[in-house]
C-alpha cells in the first residue's frame, strides 16, 4: 500500500471551495474571451480599421455592437463578474468571436452554463473518419449523434442492419417503431432501456435544443414503450455488451458492442460490433460475400409474406454503399 504524507492526506481530503472554484473559472472566462478577441481584426467583421488602437483585435464596445448585447453586460463577463449569461447571448458571441466547435463548447462551461446546443451534421463526416469506419471491415461499425443518428457506417454494417440506413436514418425510431420480426433489436428491452438512458444523459446537455424537444415529444407519441422507458428518468452511457443482432438474411447473430467517444466531432461516438464466437463470424463472412442482390431476395420474400401490404411503399435494402 502506498504510503501518503499526511499534509498531502489531509488537502486530498478537504473538499473544494465552491466559491474558489468559481472564480478560478470566471478568471479564466476573461482571459478565454480577451484572447479570442484579439485575434480578430476589424476588417475581418467589416469593420473599419482605425490607427489609433492601441491593442490588436477588436474592442469589447465592438464586440458587444456585433453581437447585439450592452456594453456594460458584455465588460462585466470579460471582466469575470459572478453573472448569469444565457444560452442565446452565448451564442451571439460565440458568433461574433467565430468560434469553432471545442471553443464554443469551452466558452459555455467556463460560463456555468450546462447546455451546450447540439451541432448540427448538415456538412459532410470528415473524409478521415469514413476511412477509419472502412477500414474496420468486416467488423460493422458506425457513427452516431447523441441521439442516434446514423452519420456515417461502413459497408458491413450496412449488410448487417440495413434498415438502419434506409430513409430516416435514427436507429431509436427504427427500434421503437419497426415490426419486431424484422427490428434489429427485437425483444431485447433491457438493452432498449439502455438506450432511452444513454439518450437522457445526452438530453441534459441540450435542454433548450428544439430539435431534441421535438424528436422525444415525436416518440413518446408514437411508442408507448419508449414513453414508459423515458418516464423512468433513468440514465446510462454506452458500454460495451453483448447483444443480439437479427438479420433476415443470417438469422441471430451475437455480438459485442463496443462503443468510443469521438472528440472531433461534439456528442458523437464509433459503434463498433464484434462476433462473440465462431458461429457468429462464419454467419458474419457468409453475408458480406454475398452480393446485394443475394441479401436483397430474402428481404423481398419477408416482405411479401408478412408485410404485402407494404410492399409497393417500403424500400427494400439492396444498396450497402457507405455514407
Amino acid at each position: 500500500m502506498e504510503l501518503v504524507p499526511r499534509d498531502q492526506a489531509e488537502v486530498a481530503a478537504v473538499p473544494p471551495d465552491t466559491r474558489a472554484v468559481r472564480k478560478t473559472r470566471r478568471d479564466e472566462l476573461s482571459a478565454f474571451l480577451k484572447s479570442r478577441r484579439a485575434r480578430i481584426t476589424p476588417g475581418e467583421v467589416g469593420l473599419p480599421t482605425g490607427s489609433r488602437r492601441r491593442t490588436p483585435g477588436l474592442r469589447r464596445e465592438e464586440v458587444a455592437q456585433l453581437a447585439g448585447v450592452g456594453i456594460t453586460w458584455y465588460t462585466w463577463l470579460e471582466q469575470g463578474r459572478d453573472i448569469h449569461v444565457s444560452i442565446q447571448v452565448l451564442e451571439a458571441i460565440s458568433r461574433t468571436l467565430c468560434l469553432d466547435g471545442a471553443e464554443r463548447a469551452h466558452l459555455y462551461r467556463l460560463a456555468d452554463v450546462p447546455t451546450i446546443p447540439a451541432p448540427q451534421f448538415d456538412e459532410p463526416v470528415p473524409e478521415e473518419i469514413q476511412v477509419i469506419l472502412d477500414h474496420l471491415t468486416p467488423l460493422p461499425a458506425v457513427l452516431l449523434s447523441g441521439k442516434y443518428d446514423v452519420l456515417a457506417y461502413n459497408s458491413a454494417y450496412a449488410a448487417l442492419c440495413p434498415g438502419f440506413v434506409l430513409g430516416e436514418r435514427n436507429i431509436l425510431r427504427k427500434v421503437f417503431l419497426a415490426p419486431e420480426c424484422c427490428n434489429p433489436y427485437a425483444a431485447q428491452h433491457e438493452y432498449l432501456a439502455r438506450m432511452v438512458g444513454y439518450l437522457r444523459a445526452a438530453y441534459v446537455k441540450n435542454l433548450h435544443d428544439p430539435v431534441w424537444t421535438v424528436f422525444i415529444d415525436d416518440l413518446v407519441a408514437a411508442s408507448p414503450l419508449f414513453a414508459e422507458m423515458w418516464a423512468r428518468n433513468d440514465v446510462a452511457f454506452p458500454v460495451g455488451r453483448i447483444r443480439v443482432i437479427r438479420n433476415v438474411v443470417t438469422g441471430d447473430i451475437e455480438m459485442t458492442m463496443t462503443s468510443l467517444s469521438l472528440p472531433s466531432i461534439a456528442g458523437a461516438w464509433v459503434q463498433i460490433l464484434t462476433p462473440v464466437d465462431e458461429d457468429g463470424w462464419i454467419r458474419l463472412r457468409a453475408l458480406l460475400e454475398m452480393t446485394q442482390e443475394q441479401r436483397r431476395q430474402p428481404w423481398v420474400r419477408h416482405f411479401e409474406q408478412f408485410h404485402p401490404e407494404a410492399v409497393g411503399r417500403v424500400r427494400i435494402p439492396a444498396d450497402s454503399t457507405p455514407g
